[in-house]
């Protein structure tokens, strides 16, 4: 399986808070290993990624702080390519996605949360620019699709390890299983 890092830029405190919190989240669940929150320490979500971690299983890295140009230059650096996300890329089609997925290289997506620098757009930054939908939306939405469209529905599959609690898909109603104590 291919290995992917979500580098989160832009994070604004404390308005970006829950936003942040929800890439983070659906990086995890969606089966990438882990999330580099650029530029800036947030302790509120370093806390609750800690917590989900802890609860619902891993493992899931999250690194703060990380100047977003240092990422990005030692992730190339070991032999890894940068996916920009972006209204204004390339359609994310099967066979875009397929290509990708087809050079078999780490992959940091990188998603904004404000106006990004034209420096993004460029091949200095990122190996390729995006566009899941060419309409205004969440970057959740965007970093859900392109994560199932690169590494399939593995996600459905994935057990997380060290997991105290565990959701139990049904029809109707809500059913969550203590499996640790």
């Amino acid at each position: 399986m291919v290995r992917v890092v979500v580098l989160r830029w832009g994070h604004r405190i404390p308005r970006d808070r829950r936003v942040t919190t929800h890439v983070a989240l659906t990086a995890r669940a969606f089966g990438a290993e882990g999330m580099i929150l650029a530029d800036v320490h947030d302790r509120t979500v370093e806390e609750s990624v800690r917590r989900v971690v802890e609860l619902w299983g891993g493992p899931f890295s999250f690194e703060a702080g990380t100047p977003w140009r240092k990422a990005v230059e030692e992730w190339r650096r070991k032999g890894g390519i940068v996916v920009h996300l972006t209204a204004y890329g390339q359609p994310l089609t099967r066979s875009l996605a397929n290509h990708i997925k087809g050079l078999g290289k780490p992959i940091l997506v990188l998603v904004g949360s404000q106006k990004v620098p034209g420096e993004f757009f460029s091949e200095k930054v990122s190996d390729f620019n995006v566009a899941v939908g060419s309409q205004p939306h969440s970057e959740v939405s965007s970093l859900a699709i392109f994560l199932d469209r690169i590494l399939g529905e593995k996600w459905l599959e994935k057990e997380f390890e060290n997991a105290k609690l565990k959701i139990v898909p049904q029809e109707r109603g809500k059913k969550v299983l203590r499996v640790q104590g």
